[in-house]
């Protein structure tokens, strides 16, 4: 629900400037002073002037061809406003369930270099979650599934209910992004960067990497990876 559309690889540049315009309560994106739209022809307006702004950048960073895959924040404005605001309460179920399966509660049993290098980079995390969030997760060893507390969902739950369009979208869609709700919220809070929420989020896949290396396509997963989690800290920012 929360994830951006697919979309055509890419399309011909149709426009010479992009704008942002003052509009209502929100700030709207404008091609040679026409309003761009959504793919469901909804006007193309965001909530903050730095979201606009991040938004702007990326229409006017594209050459002769829009390549739609690389515009990560322009893909989820249009998810927050053809999706989320139609299907708040079904994204924040979406969200919710991150936080049944959250990646940062099933550590490793071994070896005991990656047992440490979990517990140094996971358990402040868990910690701040459940200090700042009053969210108590339940850490387990090994990969069979670990009921959380009804409590945790619940609150887990609330949180995202409370979230506006953009912000929910944010989460729905880090929570995908990492596997994991506290990775995301952490990310929302500032607790983490985006460097930090990488650390978390790929720390497994980072240590299988550092003894068996990586190919071509982990790369490019790792690649794009890396540029959406910078894309969601600044959008995280943006609507602050």
């Amino acid at each position: 629900m929360a994830h951006p559309p697919e979309m055509p690889v890419r399309i011909r540049r149709f426009y010479k400037n992009v704008e942002v315009a003052r509009a209502g309560g929100g700030f709207t994106i404008q091609l040679d002073g026409r309003v761009a739209r959504t793919p469901a022809g909804r006007p193309l307006a965001m909530p903050t002037q730095a979201l606009a702004d991040l938004i702007r950048a990326e229409w006017a960073d594209q050459g002769n061809e829009i390549a739609l895959a690389a515009m990560p924040a322009t893909r989820l404005a249009q998810t927050a406003l053809d999706g989320v605001a139609d299907r708040h309460a079904e994204t924040v179920r979406e969200f919710a369930r991150f936080a049944e399966t959250d990646l940062l509660c099933y550590f490793a049993e071994a070896p005991t270099s990656l047992v440490r290098r979990e517990d140094a980079v996971w358990t402040p995390l868990l910690a701040w979650a459940r200090e700042d969030l009053g969210l108590a997760f339940v850490r387990t060893s090994g990969i069979a599934h670990s009921l959380q507390p009804p409590e945790v969902l619940t609150s887990v739950t609330a949180l995202a209910a409370a979230a506006g369009p953009f912000d929910l979208a944010g989460l729905a869609f880090g929570g995908a992004l990492f596997g994991s709700a506290i990775v995301v919220l952490a990310l929302r809070a500032g607790r983490i960067d985006a460097q930090g929420a990488l650390s978390a989020a790929r720390l497994d896949e980072m240590f299988q990497e550092e003894h068996w290396g990586v190919d071509d396509e982990a790369a490019q997963h790792a690649a794009r990876m890396a540029r959406e989690t910078a894309m969601l800290e600044h959008w995280f920012r943006a609507l602050a």
